[in-house]
């Protein structure tokens, strides 16, 4: 029995990360197709949008059963670590338990919404009641994947009982009347989520089962209503730009495009004070402009950067967490993929948060420059001749001529950013199918794509109805009216803002903090006259430096874990660089919010 669910769970997760590849790679033909056609024969496809939005969507709910357990599940483990055995066992029944719940809340969900919702899409001609199947399949399989995991990870059979009757328990609490009203059931959403995160259950499935916590307490969000509230968080043609970049930066690793930009920076700044330190700042700012995605540099740097660090003479936690600290710069520096959730979640400019990110960019790479060159010891590599730096940055050239189409075309409104997105991740397949091991490598690029893609998908999806129920409750205008007793002061609004984010920046990673405290934050700090642009680039960058902290600290655990060194030990490297972060981060708000006074 034991054996037959590991075959099983195995197979699942074979054929569900073949599929997701799959249409992620229609995706990018249709969307690379459309743009060709619009920009080289001045025509289209009327349906290449809603088409998209609609593959986007399936490969996203289809994606739920890969997404509940290892790094792709943000959980939480900072109280689980400390508990023993006894007390480990309890919260993996109940982590458990909030996953299977999560995945019959969406099950049920979405099958009621397909059964009773009509109508026909004009565009594609097919039933509307399609694009929530995806949903209920993946709700399905991510409860059998639940069920088969446990019966071959050799749990007892009463602790599988267990998390089978509470999992059920959790999910029929939609059904249950209003029990005990209050005046805010988004707030005991919220404290439910926390609470199953502190149990060590994954993020989104923490998510939805708070919203079906709170309906006995007077939450208006039902089972159908919160798969609705999750299908239209996905409805954004702008989402698909996400699985672009990031398939674009894992195709640039793996067609050896990175390395080149590796060797460029060491032969412009390995033999300065600092060496590969600084060698691998400007290595993460170069590569910033293809990548987008921080844990992606971060795991690049730890497996190329790292070693180099420590041959260079930098002690091995130091060298983790300058691989950790400068990985902060792809989710500033364009394109960014925290950018496209927050211009997702607050219909700001694209390309001026580009523009902006950019200039934050700088400042930030300046600022742990200057770090780095102060904390470094001289560098033992001898200074590289002209010639093979002209050589190196030939070969690194196409990196940057395609990082200037990206940025251009987006800030000058030629493309859009799904449009430069797919432009860019077919540059990089056609570089990786050049490489030595093009097909292996371009293949094993698509899959991680893909599953990356589901996670920041059902992030998106999941918490699209949380903010729904907050804005029902009426949480913005009380953060509005909490402004007004700073007077209206710029500064003392900003000040707070950033306390806030600094603060929520630790235990939550930059996607969450971004699609939950971005639409309450924004409004109250506008309305004291900051730019909308500017506050929400520094939200990012306050978010992102949480990414160096604990306890959850992403960017250091990625890197302390591809190293093999102590996370612990990694945190306390990190700290002057961090420090140096945040100073540079306050200069910025202050300049913001100066620029904001009368």
């Amino acid at each position: 029995m034991t054996r037959m669910a590991a075959r099983l769970t195995i197979a699942i997760d074979r054929l569900l990360a073949g599929l997701l590849a799959a249409i992620l790679a229609v995706l990018l033909v249709l969307v690379f197709g459309a743009t060709l056609a619009r920009y080289v024969f001045s025509t289209g496809f009327v349906a290449t949008e809603d088409l998209g939005i609609l593959l986007h969507t399936a490969l996203v709910f289809l994606g739920l059963p890969l997404c509940a357990g290892g790094p792709l599940a943000m959980r939480i483990d900072v109280a689980t670590r400390r508990l023993g055995p006894k007390g480990r066992a309890v919260a993996d029944i109940i982590s458990d338990a909030v996953t299977l719940a999560a995945a019959l809340v969406l099950t049920v969900g979405a099958g009621k919404v397909a059964m009773l919702i009509g109508g026909t899409s004009p565009t594609l001609g097919i039933p509307e009641s399609w694009r929530f199947w995806p949903v209920a399949i993946g709700g399905t399989l991510a409860a059998a994947h639940l069920v088969l995991g446990s019966l071959s990870g050799g749990r007892s059979w009463p602790s599988t009982l267990a998390v089978l009757l509470g999992g059920v328990a959790l999910a029929a609490l939609p059904h249950l009347p209003v029990l005990l009203p209050v005046d805010l059931p988004s707030l005991v959403a919220c404290a439910a989520a926390c609470l199953a995160l502190a149990a060590g259950a994954p993020f989104v499935h923490s998510l939805i089962v708070g919203l079906a916590v709170a309906v006995p307490f007077g939450a208006r969000l039902p089972e159908a209503a919160i798969v609705q509230q999750t299908v239209s968080g996905m409805g954004k043609f702008l989402l698909l730009a996400i699985p672009f970049f990031l398939l674009a930066g894992m195709l640039m690793n793996a067609g050896g495009l990175a390395h080149r930009l590796v060797r460029l920076a060491s032969a412009l700044v390995g033999h300065r004070r600092g060496g590969m330190a600084q060698a691998t700042l400007v290595t993460n700012l170069m590569f910033s402009g293809v990548s987008g995605s921080s844990i992606a540099d971060a795991a690049f740097g730890a497996k190329v950067l790292a070693p180099a660090l420590v041959a260079d003479g930098v002690k091995p936690e130091k060298a983790a967490a300058i691989v950790a600290a400068t990985a902060v710069l792809p989710n500033i520096v364009p394109p960014s993929i925290a950018f496209l959730l927050l211009a997702s979640a607050t219909n700001l400019s694209v390309g001026a948060l580009f523009e902006g990110g950019l200039v934050a960019g700088l400042i930030l790479a300046a600022a742990m420059a200057a770090m780095l060159h102060f904390s470094a010891g001289t560098s033992s590599r001898p200074a590289t001749g002209r010639r093979e730096r002209l050589s190196a940055f030939v070969a690194a050239a196409p990196v940057f001529g395609l990082a200037l189409v990206v940025f251009f075309g987006i800030r000058l409104g030629i493309a859009t950013p799904t449009e430069a997105a797919a432009v860019a991740s077919v540059y990089a397949l056609v570089a990786a199918l050049m490489a030595p091991d093009g097909r292996p490598s371009t293949l094993a690029a698509f899959l991680q794509a893909g599953r990356e893609t589901a996670a920041i998908g059902l992030l998106v999806a999941s918490s699209a109805p949380l903010v729904f129920l907050l804005a029902i409750d009426g949480l913005p205008q009380a953060l509005a009216g909490w402004v007004t007793g700073f007077g209206g002061n710029p500064l003392a609004v900003m000040l707070a803002a950033n306390l806030i984010l600094l603060a929520v920046g630790g235990p939550l990673d930059v996607g969450p903090g971004i699609l939950l405290f971005a639409p309450l934050l924004l409004p109250s700090v506008v309305a004291t006259g900051i730019d909308p642009v500017a506050f929400g680039v520094i939200l990012t960058v306050n978010l992102m430096i949480g990414g160096l902290t604990p306890p959850v600290g992403v960017l250091v655990f990625v890197a302390a874990g591809i190293t093999g060194l102590s996370a612990s030990a990694v945190f306390r490297a990190v700290l002057p660089l961090t420090l140096v972060l945040i100073a540079a981060t306050s200069l910025m708000a202050l300049a913001a919010a100066l620029w904001a006074l009368p």
